[in-house]
């Protein structure tokens, strides 16, 4: 999220600048007053899947489950009601954009390290997102959390296929960690978020 940092499980928020990607500076250089708007949502956003995650409400894997796929939707939701569908859009694709440019340096994302499977799961639930709000424009931040948990036990969201912390193909085997170190494009399964 833009300039917010999750690293491991504790979070710790750097809002500074030189924290984003270059895409994301390129979108908050074309989005100066959306910025500051954009970085308070991500702020909540986070504040709120950490409390969902206490809650354990669903699940608590933020890499590639349905928590995971929760917080990006959510993200668009309230980034949309705050400035936009369209400017919510070209920030998410910026992040995903970023995140690969994260890839081709070795980094990390949220103290992952990112991947197509994983950018590809986010564009999906970041769009599933916007059209939320466009569904639900008017509702209060608390009906749009049930509306994106709605579609999420529905489905309508995505995720990646796991057996507890190891990745699955879409045959369901097991990929082994070693396969996937450097490899953007691997055999990680996306899934639907009601597909347990």
């Amino acid at each position: 999220m833009i300039a917010v940092q999750f690293q491991g499980q504790s979070q710790q928020i750097d809002s500074g600048f030189s924290a984003l990607s270059s895409p994301e500076k390129w979108w908050v250089i074309w989005h100066p007053f959306k910025a500051k708007k954009a970085l308070d949502v991500s702020i909540k956003t986070l504040a709120i899947t950490d409390s969902i995650k206490k809650e354990g409400l669903i699940g608590t894997d933020l890499n590639g489950g349905q928590l995971d796929a929760f917080k990006h939707s959510y993200w668009m939701v309230i980034l949309s009601k705050n400035i936009g569908p369209k400017a919510a859009n070209s920030l998410g694709n910026a992040h995903e954009k970023g995140n690969y440019k994260t890839f081709k340096k070795g980094g990390k994302e949220d103290g992952y390290l990112p991947d197509k499977a994983a950018s590809d799961m986010d564009l999906h639930n970041n769009k599933a997102g916007i059209d939320i709000y466009n569904q639900h424009d008017q509702a209060s931040e608390h009906t749009m959390i049930e509306e994106v948990i709605k579609a999420l036990y529905k489905g309508k969201l995505r995720m990646i296929k796991k057996e507890g912390s190891n990745f699955l193909n879409c045959e369901g085997h097991v990929i082994e960690p070693s396969v996937l170190i450097g490899k953007w494009e691997n055999e990680k399964c996306l899934i639907p978020t009601n597909d347990l």
